[in-house]
């Protein structure tokens, strides 16, 4: 069983930079994919960054050249680092691991909040 904590959500404005956190406890070998997902209100959660244990990552284009996602394989932490913010950034952002073969195992964390606005 895989768990996942986020941390460094909060309020930032328009332009500032906030950095997102994930520690992984449990069972994660590098066949795991990690990353970050959003949900703003009324919207479906979206996928942000992703991250493989070899360091090769995926961007939305939405936030290409702004955020910078980043892996540590011997602490099993990911982390977010978000600069350039825009109030559209704002959501709940969910660090997720899932298995690149096996997708039943696919693991959520509890969400953190971001808010971008003045």
């Amino acid at each position: 069983q895989v768990q996942l904590v986020e941390s460094g959500g909060g309020l930032v404005q328009p332009g500032g930079s906030l950095r997102l956190s994930c520690a992984a406890s449990g069972s994660i070998s590098s066949f795991y994919v990690m990353g970050w997902y959003r949900q703003a209100p009324g919207e479906q959660r979206e996928l942000v960054a992703q991250i493989t244990s070899g360091g090769r990552t995926n961007y939305a284009d939405s936030v290409k050249g702004r955020f910078t996602i980043s892996r540590d394989n011997a602490k099993n932490t990911v982390d977010l680092q978000m600069d350039s913010l825009k109030p559209e950034d704002t959501g709940v952002y969910y660090c997720n691991a899932v298995h690149a073969l096996i997708g039943q195992r696919n693991y959520w964390g509890q969400g953190t909040q971001v808010t971008v606005s003045s």
